[in-house]
């Protein structure tokens, strides 16, 4: 893939977390089975997941070094995470019907680990000898 199309691509999945996580509340359906099997939260870490892999992905091809690339993962997997964080504050004082939830901040930490993760495995499996 070209690096232009991926990072085209994880622009278009930014803005539509962004639109996602300031929906107001009562856009989404209320379901008591999705409360049971804690949707949200597995939303949540998929969402934060797919955000942090697809911002490294596009540093994994733009890379061409093998020096420096484990630490612009970790910048990437901390500010998705400071932005799951800020976005929970948008949620409390400027979305109608949304909440504030720490459940969701550690959710999306959860995704942004798991994106980590995914990252490295990719990174190492496609890397030059």
């Amino acid at each position: 893939m070209k690096k232009g199309f991926i990072l085209l691509f994880a622009l278009i999945y930014f803005i539509i977390t962004l639109v996602l996580l300031t929906l107001p509340g009562s856009a989404f359906p209320k379901e008591r089975f999705l409360d049971k099997i804690f949707f949200d939260k597995w939303v949540h870490t998929g969402m934060f997941a797919i955000l942090v892999f697809l911002w490294n992905f596009w540093l994994i091809k733009k890379h061409t070094g093998l020096t420096g690339i484990a630490s612009k993962f970790i910048i990437v997997g901390v500010l998705a995470l400071a932005y799951g964080i800020a976005m929970e504050f948008v949620q409390k004082y400027w979305v109608p019907y949304r909440s504030f939830d720490v459940t969701d901040m550690i959710a999306d930490g959860a995704g942004c680990l798991a994106g980590l993760f995914l990252s490295f495995y990719v990174y190492k499996k496609n890397r030059p000898l």
